[in-house]
Formats: C-alpha cells, sequence, structure tokens
C-alpha cells in the first residue's frame, strides 16, 4: 500500500510539459534505415521522401527540407531579392524567429498588429501600412503573415490587398501544420510557406523546417542557396553567398512517419481544447482564442486570456502557479514590437485609438499544456490548479504590467 501511494504521489507531480515531442514508434524504421544505407548526411531517400509527402499533404508544387522554420524564412526573403534597406511588414504578434531573418538580410521590419477574430495579422493594420508606404514611396518587399498557434489568418483579405500593390506574401505556417483556412492549407496560399519541426511543434523532427511553394523554380534556386550555392562544375565553384541549410537524412527519417499521423495529432489537439474550453465555460473573464469563420484551427496550444480588471492576477500568476506544481505553462508572445531588439521600428496598430490588440493579448493570455501525449488525469490536474487560483483572487495592487513588458 506504501508503494502504492509512493507511485501515486510521483505522478501527481510529474512533470507536465507544455508542447513535448510525441514519437509514433514507427521513427527507428527510417533512422535505421538511413544508417543502413549510410545516408547519415544531408540529402538522400528520407529527405526525398518527406519533402514529396509534405508537397501531397499541402497541395503544393515544390518542397525543400531544410534545418529549421527559421531557415526557409531566410530562404524566401533571398529569394523574393530583400536587400538592405529594404522595407518587410511583418506580424508582431509572433515569435522572434518570424522577424530575425529580415535582419539577416539587413531589411528593415514594419509590425504589423492582430486583429480581435482571429489573434493574426489585422488586415486593416496592413492596410493603413500600405498607405502610408505609398505616400513614402517606400512600398515593402514582402509581407511575413503568421498563422498564430495554429489558426490562419484572414487570407483572402491580406492576399487582395498584397496582390494589389504586387507584394509576395510569405506565410509563416510554423505553428499551423494542418490548419485550414477555406479548406486550404495553411502555408499553400502565399508565394512561399514554411514549416518547422522543431521538438515543440506538432510533428517533429527534432530541427528542421520545410519551404513550400507552386513556383518550382524557386524552390530549385533555393536548394542551390540552401547547400552552399555550389555551382556545377567537377571542383567546387561559387558564385554567390549561399547557407549550409539541408536538412539531415537522419531527421527526415523521424519525420516520415509523423506526418503520417498529422490529422489524428490535429484531433488530439482539437479535443484537449474542447475540454479546457468546457471547464472554464462558466468562469467570468475567462475566455479562449476564438476560431474564425471558415477557419479550421489546429489547436497547437490552447490558449487562454483572464481578465486581470476581475481576477487580480495577471499570466505571470498563473505561469509561476502552475510550475510551482510542475507544470510548463507560458505566456503568450510578446509582441515585436516591444522587444528591445525592435524598439525603434514602426507598429501599425488595428485601432489607431487604442492600445494595440497584440499587447492586450500578451498582457492577459497563457499559452496551455497542450501536448498530444497528454493524458486525461494530466489535463485534470491543470485545470485543477488554475482553478485553486482563480479562486484566490490577489489582494495586491494592479501595478505588475509594464514590469512584466
Amino acid at each position: 500500500m506504501t508503494i502504492t501511494r509512493e507511485v501515486m504521489n510521483i505522478e501527481n507531480h510529474k512533470r507536465i510539459y507544455l508542447s513535448p515531442p510525441h514519437m509514433t514508434g514507427k521513427e527507428q524504421v527510417y533512422i535505421s534505415k538511413a544508417f543502413e544505407s549510410n545516408w547519415i548526411a544531408p540529402l538522400g531517400p528520407n529527405v526525398d521522401a518527406f519533402e514529396n509527402q509534405i508537397k501531397t499533404y499541402t497541395n503544393v508544387k515544390g518542397a525543400l527540407a531544410v534545418s529549421s522554420g527559421t531557415a526557409a524564412i531566410h530562404l524566401a526573403l533571398r529569394l523574393i531579392g530583400v536587400e538592405p534597406g529594404d522595407h518587410v511588414f511583418c506580424s508582431s504578434f509572433t515569435f522572434i524567429a518570424s522577424a530575425n531573418p529580415i535582419l539577416y538580410e539587413r531589411g528593415t521590419p514594419v509590425f504589423i498588429d492582430s486583429e480581435p477574430e482571429t489573434w493574426n495579422m489585422s488586415p486593416t493594420a496592413l492596410h493603413q501600412a500600405f498607405e502610408e508606404a505609398v505616400k513614402e514611396k517606400k512600398l515593402p518587399k514582402a509581407v511575413i503573415v503568421v498563422h498564430l498557434y495554429g489558426q490562419s489568418a484572414k487570407m483572402d483579405d491580406i492576399l487582395a490587398i498584397c496582390n494589389y500593390y504586387n507584394v509576395p506574401v510569405i506565410e509563416d505556417a510554423a505553428e499551423s501544420l494542418g490548419g485550414l483556412y477555406k479548406n486550404k492549407k495553411t502555408g499553400s496560399m502565399g508565394k512561399y510557406g514554411v514549416y518547422s519541426f522543431n521538438g515543440n511543434k506538432i510533428i517533429s523532427t527534432s530541427g528542421g523546417g520545410m519551404l513550400v511553394s507552386n513556383d518550382q523554380d524557386a524552390i530549385d534556386q533555393a536548394r542551390y542557396y540552401a547547400t552552399q550555392a555550389k555551382d556545377k562544375a567537377l571542383h567546387y565553384e561559387h558564385s554567390q553567398v549561399g547557407y549550409n541549410y539541408r536538412m539531415s537524412n537522419i531527421l527526415a527519417g523521424m519525420g516520415i512517419p509523423q506526418l503520417q499521423v498529422i490529422d489524428e495529432r490535429v484531433e488530439k489537439k482539437r479535443k484537449l481544447f474542447t475540454k479546457y474550453k468546457e471547464a472554464f465555460k462558466n468562469i467570468e473573464g475567462v475566455s479562449f482564442m476564438p476560431e474564425a469563420e471558415g477557419m479550421y484551427h489546429n489547436r497547437w496550444l490552447t490558449t487562454m486570456t483572464i481578465d486581470p480588471t476581475l481576477w487580480g492576477k495577471y499570466p505571470e500568476d498563473f505561469v509561476k502557479a502552475l510550475e510551482r506544481e510542475n507544470i510548463e505553462a507560458r505566456p503568450l508572445w510578446k509582441p515585436l514590437h516591444l522587444q528591445p531588439l525592435f524598439k525603434n521600428h514602426r507598429l501599425y496598430s488595428h485601432s489607431i485609438n487604442d492600445v494595440s490588440v497584440s499587447e492586450k493579448l500578451f498582457r492577459t493570455g497563457i499559452c496551455l499544456p497542450s501536448g498530444t501525449n497528454m493524458t486525461e488525469a494530466e489535463q485534470k490536474r491543470v485545470i485543477s490548479v488554475l482553478k485553486e487560483n482563480l479562486q484566490e483572487k490577489s489582494k495586491s495592487p494592479m501595478v505588475r504590467i509594464e514590469s512584466f513588458r
């Protein structure tokens, strides 16, 4: 009996991660094939198969497996021809990897706020940014739109604006593989699409990414850049700057069986979200990232907002409370226009007379554990800790917004 209680105590305090890798059990088959054939370097049969799988799944003509989603964004900017001083419009409410590649090419990020229905790039703010760019005679070289936490941005509106000005769109779909916009796969609608297979993503190759496009010639050019821009010659000849960005044949072997279960993984993520939402449906001031009309949200992470004017608590309070119970949670992304690196860069807000939507979300929201291998008992544990902390309203003055920024 004592042993049973000890085991139960261990289980009740076992670490719950935000979005850990979830292997299918078949990865080792493809990894073993790579070792048996000695294809352990970048390129190889697993890479080719993984690229073809992605093309089929997303219904695009070309795909290039690379070392990270960041590398894929960088290659897209290089293909578009971003040069020093060029402006690139970019979602502000995202991870910094969406914008860092702009700096690699010494371009200038211009940030676009979110809108409430999808939490993604605001077409209203984007339109304002373009109008001002026309007045300044400085149109952007590209627009990077992020499909945040697994939900598509309003692509019809965004593409209409960008196409009017003849500016190409890069879809950062790092978080949204398996998500849909009007039955189209996220990442398949712009000039270029980008996916990430980092350890915390819905499918993982440990590290890695994919660049996709319906322009096969562009993908071929990206392949050239990604393999050190080696020219066709018997010796090593290089006429342009290149990068060591190709994916390992070993890691691609992890991706093949993972992609085969992508729809199952999305369904599991959505079920986790539904349970969270049901658990908090009657609690005032608590809401979740909406699923906009025409969207199919992959719910990569379940994201919750809690009104601090009602509860006297902010994201950091709930993150810390969960951490005390050995549960990992995170605040929502800190908007890039608030990051010290980008403090002098412009933001176009969704509403001119109000605080930006992305800032409001950051100040009120958290990401909840959403792993596809999460058990029912683990999810109940997360819900229980959150509810306990909601019942204990803070008596402290509400002055921590600025410090948390």
